[in-house]
């Protein structure tokens, strides 16, 4: 299964070129977003990520598109502006590096498969356990690469697998953590599985060459978002929907009992709201963004509030109907998680989580009672403690969970295989 990671562009061999200093460990965490790439180093120590650089810096509107990278060279120059920065406050220049990727093109599902087995009282071992693992990820992948195939009106793509993760396992009916020495007819596997274009993913793997990284995983970006609220426990329950509104795209996440269900994408973010202003005030895109950001210190000038919120209110009633139909595609559950927990800068806009507060906007989804909105902040995320000071809110968590991610790939050693449970073991292959 090993094989898996080197298909994902994340060779094994990067796991020994972790750069050292004085005997410390230390992994860089890529956020290549459409509005600002965050770079954040960390420093692992023996009971997590220390993070101990951090740095931002702002992109242009032709170098992304939907999520996506457009323009290469400005992309690398970017992500060496806010490297550099994190790199100043370090004092250290890593190279190990983890990059998330999102956009509407990236399919994340959960898929299950029911394997009947010929000899019911033959006890299951981790190679029948593995060749199952591989049918559920094979049945993901056509299925991703033909829904990439009905979106882009029958052009043949190239997908590849960035993440899978174990959700649930159970032997005729009956929920195990490790199948392993159990006997039955029917074994059933929830795995989570992730997919993107290859053209997408290989523009990522240029960006790292071009900036001298050893690119040790690349992170379906509401995948790691997941991790970072997870965290290791295998006992973990937590039920929630993940939102990472970013600047070109809403990526989502439904963490069901510790298990990702899945994550959809749909491309409006922060960038979207500021067109509007822009188109309907007749500005430019600065000046919209301006006015938007304004609303919240009153920095926007008061004649102009009311045609700035107007128009924003336009783009909003787009982007709930584009999360209504998100969450309307997860028909497995009875029910969705009422946690509704936001990070990315698009969140940061007022309206937007007044809008989720307030309005009906759930009433046609399996809710059980009305939804408790919350910005993720950067104390929730499990086993990584910010050192740098510059780590304040939520619009650093997905870079935060592309670290836990790398801590994931590394934590792949010959004692945690021997000692953890089958989930656990699978998760640690799969997962990077």
């Amino acid at each position: 299964m090993l094989d898996k990671i080197k298909n994902l562009g994340q060779v094994a061999a990067a796991k020994t070129k972790y750069r050292k200093k004085n005997g410390e460990h230390y992994l860089v965490a890529l956020d290549i977003g459409t509005e600002n790439v965050k770079a954040l180093i960390g420093r692992i120590v023996e009971d997590g990520i220390e993070i101990v650089g951090a740095g931002r810096a702002h992109q242009e509107l032709s170098d992304m598109q939907a999520g996506a990278i457009a323009d290469i060279a400005a992309v690398v120059g970017n992500c060496d502006k806010a490297l550099a920065a994190a790199e100043q406050q370090a004092g250290i220049s890593a190279r190990t590096a983890v990059i998330g990727i999102a956009g509407e093109l990236v399919k994340g599902t959960t898929t299950t498969v029911r394997a009947q087995r010929k000899d019911p009282e033959k006890a299951l071992d981790t190679d029948e356990v593995e060749r199952i693992v591989n049918a559920v990820q094979q049945r993901a992948q056509a299925r991703a690469k033909q829904e990439l195939i009905w979106e882009l009106g029958g052009k043949e793509v190239d997908v590849r697998l960035v993440n899978s993760a174990v959700v649930n396992m159970n032997i005729d009916g009956y929920t195990v953590s490790n199948p392993i020495g159990f006997q039955g007819k029917e074994v059933q596997i929830e795995l989570y599985t992730a997919y993107a274009p290859l053209i997408h993913i290989g523009a990522l793997e240029r960006t790292a060459k071009e900036l001298d990284l050893d690119l040790l995983a690349v992170a379906a970006e509401p995948f790691a978002v997941a991790r970072s609220v997870i965290g290791n426990d295998p006992n973990a329950s937590m039920s929630a929907i993940l939102m990472d509104v970013g600047g070109g795209t809403t990526d989502i996440a439904v963490i069901n009992d510790g298990g990702v269900q899945g994550t959809k994408m749909f491309g409006i973010g922060g960038r979207a709201f500021t067109k509007s202003v822009e188109r309907d005030l007749g500005v430019e895109f600065t000046q919209a963004e301006e006015f938007k950001l304004g609303l919240s210190d009153n920095h926007t000038p008061r004649a102009k509030v009311p045609a700035v919120e107007a128009a924003l209110k336009k783009t909003l009633d787009v982007w709930t109907s584009g999360v209504e139909l998100a969450l309307a595609e997860f028909t497995k559950l009875d029910h969705l998680p009422h946690q509704l927990l936001l990070c990315g800068g698009g969140s940061s806009l007022d309206m937007l989580m007044e809008k989720l507060e307030e309005s009906k906007w759930y009433a046609s989804l399996p809710f059980t009672k009305r939804p408790v909105v919350k910005h993720i902040q950067p104390k929730q995320v499990v086993g990584i403690i910010d050192k740098s000071g510059q780590v304040a809110d939520h619009t650093f968590i997905t870079a935060m969970g592309l670290l836990r991610v790398g801590l994931d790939t590394l934590m792949q050693d010959s004692q945690t295989a021997a000692t953890g449970t089958i989930k656990e073991r699978l998760n640690r292959i799969l997962k990077v």
